[in-house]
Parts: C-alpha cells; structure tokens; sequence
C-alpha cells in the first residue's frame, strides 16, 4: 500500500486483500476498450475528457474518428476550433473540447507538445482537474496517485460504508484517504482503471450485482444492507422550464445561423438567431425584438414551423421556431455571438450545431436542403468523419463550398447537457 495515506476520520481497518482481489477480478474481466491499448499520455488524456459524463459506447467511436484526425497533440493545438467542434458534435458538453484544444496549445507553447509528467503542470492545464491528472499520472506514467472518477465514488462509499455527502470538501478527503490506504504500490495504473471497471460494470448506482461482485465480502455497506443508499443520495431541485424563440430566415437556399460566442454552455456552436422570450411574452413581437437588437435587421415575423424540446442538465427549453423575412444586411451587435454565415446544404458536415438546431433542421423543411431529409443528411450514417474547413467570419449567402460528404457523427438527442 501507499506509506503515509491518511485515513479519515472515520477510520476502519484496510483489508490487504481488496486491492489483490480487484486486480484479480479485473485481469479476468476487463472490457477490451482502445485507451487500455497504449500508454501514451495524450491518447488517455482524450479518452478520459470524453468519458467525462459520456457511456463508453457512445464514446468509443468518437475517439477513433477523433484520433484519426488529430493523431498528436500538436495536430489538435493546430487545428481550429471550428474543426474540432464539428468532430464533437452529438457528443455533448462541448466545453470539454474547448478546453481540450485550449490546453493542447499550452502543452505545444510550453512543454514542447509533449503531457508533463507533473500533477501541478497538468492541473494548470485548462479543462484538467484533480481526477482527470490522476489518471493521467496513472495510467501514462505509472504514478502511484489515486484517480477518483463517479464510478469510483460509489464504489468507495458502499466499500467503506461512508454515509457523507461525498461532494463535501470533507468527503473528497475521506474517499481520496480510502483510495490512497488501499492502492497498491506499482499498481496504479491497473488498480485505479479496475476501480472504474467495477463501478462501470457491477457496482451500479441501481441494483448493483453485489453477488459478482469481488470486494462483496469485505464491503460494509453490502453487510449492513444498505449498499443502495450509498453513496447518500442528492436533492435535486426541479429544473426549470424556459422558453426561446428561433428564427428561420432563408436568402438563395442558405440559412442564416450565428456563432455562440466560445465560452459558456454551448460556446463555439452555431444556432438559428433568437433569444429567451418571457412565458407571457408575445412570441412574435418578442423575436423581431432580439432580431433588430442584436442583428440590425427588421424581421417580418411569419408562420411558426414548430416546437422544439430539449433538456440540459439544469433546466428544460421549449424552442418556438417562426419562418422570418428581413429587411437590411445581418451584422453582429451582441456578445451573445461572435460570427453569422449563410449556411448551405453542402457545408453542414463543416459546422458543429447545437442539438436544438439539429432538431430543428429535422422538423423544418428546408428549401436548400435538397430532397434528403436533414436525419439522413446531417446524423444518419456512422463512418469516417469529414474533415471540417476552416470558417470564414463572414459569408455571402450565394459563396459555396466543395460538397462535403454527407456521413455524420450521429446525434445523442437529449444529452444532460450541451447536446
């Protein structure tokens, strides 16, 4: 075991025998998943941002797509942001590959494009917190240092019986002391991915098959019988229901849409011009508003074309989309938004879309789309991503590309959150 790891203050005897029988196990019955085949720092790195939030499944296809297009780190830190969010796109929570980017230039800027082998450095990273250096540390360089992800919390809450809020500084030290008393010295790499393994696959937050499970013995919350009350649960507040307005305006078979600004919930990703309406709020009159306030058009609101749901993590989002006519040229007068385009049919594999405006493109017949509809076009296939084109701020609608393929990333409809 690790010298000198801190129990807390709940203190129990540690069984030696945990850490032998997890490895045990998991030699057995590890899944064979592309990040346990290399110990390169970068490649786990990419792995364990998109596992952030996000089922193995999902994740394992794009990152090989990932990873074919941006093989290095300093493939990625060259690589615009444009680029890498439309590689994202359907994965969701899409400050994660803002901060990766970010942080790939800073390790090209000042390690020489090579992940340092130091927790402080990595921490300095932008996206990098205490989980995320651990398994770094771990799993690339063989750093005898705990990584403590969600599967690993409930593991070791049920192990230990710790009936503390363990999103609390206090239970953070208390778990960090549990991991560090039983992982064993040289096997940190193993130890703390076969931690996860067990979380991922047997300790599940509901039902967990405590009979295959291999620490059943020595867990005391499983002999106490309340291994389904660990770790305690949370009180989730409702989340609130708001509500937007969308504008579909249409010039020479081009779409208008606007760039999130690259910070934020959604940052980076383009949308259909709109804004937050008030429930009482007349609709219409409400998105003529944020059209001239924010773009300089007069807008000659027309038919609503639909209601779009969507769900994020904090709050519920009911989007009302109405056909527009404006009058004048777009031009940004918001912060809101950093750059507008005259999008058309053959650069969608180029731009990374919100969800919301993905459903919207699969509701709403589009006169620029062709006859293929939007779910064939934009999400459908699996396969080879293309590679995205560096943006122009500003595009005149008739300005085209060479046709992009049409395959696409398929779409997760209603992540937790930035779908």
């Amino acid at each position: 075991m690790t010298s000198g790891a801190a129990l807390p203050d709940k203190e129990l005897p540690v069984n030696p025998a945990i850490a032998a029988a997890l490895l045990d196990w998991y030699a057995a019955r590890r899944r064979d998943l592309p990040w346990r085949r290399t110990e390169d720092p970068y490649r786990i790195w990419v792995a364990e941002v998109m596992l952030q939030q996000t089922q193995v499944a999902t994740v394992i296809p794009y990152y090989e797509r990932f990873l074919a297009r941006f093989p290095t780190v300093r493939a990625l830190a060259e690589a615009s942001l444009d680029q890498v969010l439309a590689l994202w796109e359907g994965l969701g929570y899409y400050s994660r590959a803002r901060n990766l980017h970010a942080a790939a230039r800073v390790v090209c800027e000042k390690h020489s494009g090579q992940m340092p082998p130091q927790r402080d450095e990595l921490l300095a990273l932008p996206g990098i917190g205490d989980y995320t250096a651990g398994a770094i540390l771990s799993i690339a360089f063989g750093q005898d240092v705990a990584a403590i992800d969600g599967n690993t919390v409930r593991v070791l809450c049920r192990l230990f019986d710790y009936d503390q809020d363990p999103a609390r500084a206090a239970g953070k030290r208390a778990l960090r002391g549990y991991a560090e008393a039983i992982l064993p010295r040289g096997r940190a790499r193993e130890f703390n991915q076969a931690l996860m393994e067990l979380g991922s696959t047997l300790c599940l937050p509901r039902a967990p098959l405590c009979g295959e499970c291999p620490l059943s013995a020595p867990c005391r919350a499983r002999a106490l019988g309340v291994q389904q009350e660990r770790p305690i649960p949370k009180e989730r507040a409702p989340a609130p229901h708001r509500q937007w307005v969308a504008s579909f305006i249409e010039r020479d078979g081009c779409l208008l849409v606007v760039r999130r600004a690259p910070r934020g919930l959604l940052g980076g990703l383009w949308e259909l011009p709109g804004g937050e309406v008030a429930l009482e709020e007349p609709r219409a009159a409400a998105l003529a508003h944020h059209l001239r306030s924010k773009l300089g058009v007069e807008a000659d609101v027309g038919e609503h074309l639909a209601t779009v749901q969507h769900a994020y993590s904090h709050f519920r989002l009911s989007v009302h989309v109405f056909r527009c006519q404006i009058v004048g040229e777009a031009a940004l007068l918001t912060k809101e938004w950093d750059s507008l385009h005259w999008l058309s049919h053959d650069e969608l594999s180029d731009y990374a879309l919100t969800g919301v405006t993905t459903k919207v493109l699969r509701a709403v017949p589009w006169a620029g789309g062709g006859a293929a509809p939007l779910a064939d076009a934009h999400v459908g296939a699996r396969g080879p991503h293309p590679l995205p084109r560096s943006l122009s701020a500003r595009t005149a609608p008739r300005a085209r590309r060479a046709k992009a393929s049409a395959l696409r990333i398929p779409s997760l409809a209603d992540q937790a959150e930035e779908p």
